[in-house]
């Protein structure tokens, strides 16, 4: 696949709340828990049909969504998958598995029973023209999803 010029790459997208949970129940919430505090009307392929999202925990599993007819929509595949301190994916909702993004997500125990959690959201030279305008979109949207979201299911 041929690679835009170094001038069109696009610095990953850096996102990092603190959450009043242990290590694993941090990483259980984000992961098992996913349908409870995704923003799925406004954060999906199906939009308002939307009605579950979840990831499947192995290495090759999907992360994707449910319409209430049933249709099912990817939005990528799980590439590292480490409970509970990380997982990585592909990143393509509604698209194509190629080309993609990726996003990883790491866990971190700090004091007491609190955890870090860090996601990056990077190759964005894979999408070719769109990325800027795709980087801007999910820069934003990642503050709803993972500052507003579920930072306030996981209390």
């Amino acid at each position: 696949m041929k690679r835009p010029p170094a001038a069109m790459a696009l610095p990953p997208i850096l996102k990092s709340i603190e959450v009043a949970r242990t290590l694993d129940e941090a990483f259980n919430l984000f992961t098992v828990d996913m349908t409870q505090w995704w923003p799925l009307a406004s954060h999906s392929v199906g939009g308002p049909d939307a009605t579950w999202c979840g990831i499947e925990g192995r290495v090759g599993g999907r992360v994707y969504e449910r319409t209430a007819e049933g249709a099912e929509h990817v939005w990528g595949t799980i590439t590292i998958w480490q409970p509970p301190h990380r997982a990585a994916f592909t990143w393509h909702p509604g698209q194509p598995a190629e080309p993609h993004t990726d996003i990883e997500i790491r866990f971190t125990a700090i004091a007491g029973d609190r955890t870090r959690i860090e996601l990056e959201h990077r190759n964005w030279e894979a999408i070719g023209a769109r990325a800027r305008q795709v980087h801007g979109n999910y820069d934003a949207g990642w503050n709803v999803v993972l500052g507003d979201r579920f930072a306030a299911y996981s209390g």
